[in-house]
């Protein structure tokens, strides 16, 4: 399966910059998670974390039953 692939890419003009310019978004993208990551308010993250153990008075699943 892998010459069929290789050999269509082969044809492409500057194939070899698709992978780099892959990598690069991947790093910046991991990069800029982790520096909001780290970058976060602790009342934010407190904040967020409790949401799934919330009692909603309105939520939907309540209203189904």
């Amino acid at each position: 399966m892998l010459k069929f692939v290789k050999g269509n890419l082969e044809n492409i003009d500057n194939v070899q910059i698709y992978p780099m310019i892959s990598l690069l978004i991947f790093f910046v993208f991991f990069v800029v998670l982790f520096y909001w990551v780290i970058t976060a308010k602790k009342d934010h993250i407190t904040e967020v974390s409790n949401i799934p153990l919330e009692n909603d008075t309105n939520n939907q699943n309540d209203e189904l039953l």
